[in-house]
C-alpha cells in the first residue's frame, strides 16, 4: 500500500446548526476551512486531500475557496456524508479513505500520520483504525482511516439515519463484522474530555481564535502539544468552551450505538 492510493476527505458545509458558516469564519489571514487545509498539506501520509461539501447553493462559497486553495472538491447530498466519501473514493480509485471533520481546524498533521500510519502497518490485520474508540488526544483531532472496501460494504448495507450521517459507526460499531483498531495518546494521558478546540459553537470558536493567534505567528505548523501547553497555562482560554467538554453526537443514539462504552472491542494499536 502506497500514500497515492490514500484519499484524505474533509467534510465541510455551511448549514451547520450550531454555528452556520463556521467554516468560513475568519481565522488569522483567512478562513477557518483554508488553515486546515493548510495544516493537512504538511501531513505526508494524507495522499489526495478533498474537501467533500453538498449540492446545497450555499455551499458555492466552499466551492470557490476551495478553488482559491487549490484544493480538489466533490459536491453530493446535503445529509449523506457516508456516500460523499464513497463517490469520492470510488472516483479517485482509492484503496484507502481518511475522514476528518472541518470542525478541526486546528488537527495536527503529526497526529493525522501517526493514525494513517498505523493503520498502514496494521494492514490487513485491521479494516479501521482511528484515535477516537476511545478518544485520548485533545478534542479536535478526529481521524478515521479505513479500506475502501469497508466503506463500500457500510455504503451498501449502512441504513439508519445516523450511520450515512456520520459516515462510519457503520463499521466501528461492529467489531465482530470489520477489524478495527485505535491508536492512543502517546503519552498514555486521556485529554478529550479537558482540553477541546474542536469547533461546534461560537465559544469554541473564541478560544480556536485566540489559540490560533497566539501561536500561529511564531510556528504555523504548532501541534496539538503546543495547543496543550498554551491551555494549560491559559485557563481564561480554556474555560471559554469548557461547558462543552465532551459533547458528542454518540449521545443522541446510545441506545442504538452498542460499542461506545466497551471499547475493549477494538484492537489497541500502539503510537
Amino acid at each position: 500500500m502506497t500514500a497515492t492510493s490514500v484519499v484524505t476527505v474533509v467534510q465541510a458545509r455551511m448549514g451547520s446548526s450550531r454555528l452556520p458558516g463556521k467554516v468560513l469564519l475568519p481565522l488569522g489571514e483567512s478562513t477557518v476551512l483554508e488553515q486546515m487545509l493548510a495544516r493537512l498539506a504538511h501531513a505526508r501520509l494524507a495522499g489526495t486531500v478533498v474537501v467533500a461539501t453538498t449540492t446545497d447553493p450555499d455551499d458555492d462559497d466552499i466551492e470557490t475557496v476551495c478553488g482559491r486553495a487549490r484544493v480538489a472538491y466533490y459536491r453530493g447530498s446535503p445529509l449523506d456524508l457516508l456516500d460523499r466519501h464513497y463517490q469520492v473514493a470510488r472516483i479517485l480509485s482509492a484503496d484507502v479513505v481518511v475522514k476528518i471533520p472541518s470542525d478541526c481546524p486546528l488537527i495536527d498533521p503529526e497526529v493525522v500520520d501517526r493514525v494513517i500510519a498505523a493503520y498502514l502497518a496494521a494492514v490487513p490485520r485491521c479494516d479501521f483504525v482511528s484515535n477516537l474508540h476511545p478518544a485520548t488526544y485533545p478534542d479536535g483531532n478526529d481521524v478515521e482511516v479505513m479500506s475502501v472496501a469497508a466503506l463500500h460494504t457500510a455504503w451498501e448495507r449502512a441504513h439508519r439515519d445516523f450511520e450515512r450521517e456520520h459516515t462510519t459507526p457503520f463499521i466501528w460499531d461492529q467489531p465482530e463484522l470489520f477489524r478495527v483498531g485505535n491508536v492512543t495518546l502517546e503519552t498514555g494521558a486521556d485529554l478529550s474530555r479537558s482540553h477541546r478546540i474542536v469547533l461546534d459553537y461560537i465559544e469554541d470558536y473564541e478560544a480556536i481564535r485566540r489559540v490560533f493567534d497566539a501561536l500561529y505567528p511564531t510556528d504555523r505548523l504548532f501541534g496539538a502539544a503546543d495547543i496543550v501547553h498554551y491551555l494549560d497555562s491559559h485557563p481564561r482560554v480554556t474555560a471559554l468552551n469548557a461547558s462543552y467538554r465532551g459533547v458528542s453526537w454518540y449521545r443522541h443514539h446510545a441506545a442504538e450505538l452498542r460499542t461506545v462504552e466497551r471499547h475493549r472491542a477494538h484492537e489497541e494499536i500502539a503510537s
